[in-house]
């Protein structure tokens, strides 16, 4: 085995891919500590001594990748993923790059390609994007069309909430929510009793429809992306027939040639004999 697949196999193996994981929480732990004043008042000096230790820890695990996969490591975007997090990790954050000091805590999103489990979620995410988008349009569509129409009936009687297309647009994206929607409402029924009818037909196709819509897409998407149970043990099964097949089809070659081959010895020691 070379070195090259020593050190693959070592960085494959269960135990320092938990381990890798095991540094990945207690880093982002520590990154976290490090916010409040008075756990860096008293222990400052170590939350900043794990946190050094791990950034060399991740540092020599992806030079060690990168070394066991050559150049195959850049066709994973993982490997990418995980290699722009630890680089950006070791800028100095200092000066005008102080603000890299707060993106520490994108390590944390090492685990997304540490677990397998995240990774089919963010690969079941990534698959419903297409339909996302189409979604995502009809909705925008739809809150437009609202803003206009609420623009023209509401600007005048409620200013501060509809007198402009911006505003009315932020207004009916925070009813989408549910954040305050009723007062919003209720202050516009004082002068338009009628208007009911607007805000309930509005949350109705944004809230119930529209955004359920997402969940059922990614829902969707996340039951293609992992094989249930029956699907798992059907696939094992195929698999062992299969197996089963190329070893029948191996025996049945070596059975044909030396057929073929005690047949022409025959011949030959017929044709010499005659």
């Amino acid at each position: 085995m070379t070195r090259r697949a020593q050190v693959r196999a070592f960085l494959e193996r269960q135990v320092v891919q938990r381990a890798i994981i095991l540094v990945i929480i207690v880093n982002a732990v520590t990154i976290g500590c490090e916010t409040s004043t008075y756990l860096m008042r008293h222990i400052g000096g170590v939350l900043v001594t794990i946190d050094h230790i791990a950034l060399a820890i991740f540092t020599v695990e992806i030079a060690a990748r990168l070394y066991a996969n050559g150049r195959s490591f850049f066709k994973d975007p993982w490997n990418w993923f995980d290699a722009v997090i630890v680089v950006v990790s070791l800028i100095p954050a200092s000066g005008p790059t102080s603000i890299l000091r707060a993106l520490r805590i994108l390590r944390a999103l090492r685990l997304i390609s540490a677990v397998p489990s995240m990774r089919r979620v963010v690969h079941a995410l990534l698959a419903a994007v297409p339909g996302m988008a189409s979604i995502m349009g009809l909705l925008v569509l739809l809150i437009y069309i609202a803003a206009v129409v609420s623009t023209k009936l509401f600007g005048e009687i409620m200013p501060e909430r509809f007198d402009e297309l911006p505003r009315s647009l932020f207004t009916l994206f925070q009813i989408m929510t549910g954040d305050d929607w009723g007062n919003v409402a209720q202050e516009v029924m004082d002068h338009k009793p009628w208007a009911w009818v607007f805000f309930i037909a509005y949350i109705l196709m944004s809230t119930f429809v529209a955004l359920n819509l997402f969940i059922a897409v990614v829902v969707n998407a996340m039951n293609d992306a992992e094989a249930s149970p029956a699907e798992a043990e059907t696939q094992k099964e195929l698999k062992a027939v299969r197996e089963e097949l190329a070893a029948l089809t191996a025996k049945l070659d070596v059975l044909v040639t030396r057929e073929l081959t005690t047949t022409g010895a025959s011949a030959r020691t017929s044709e010499g004999s005659g």
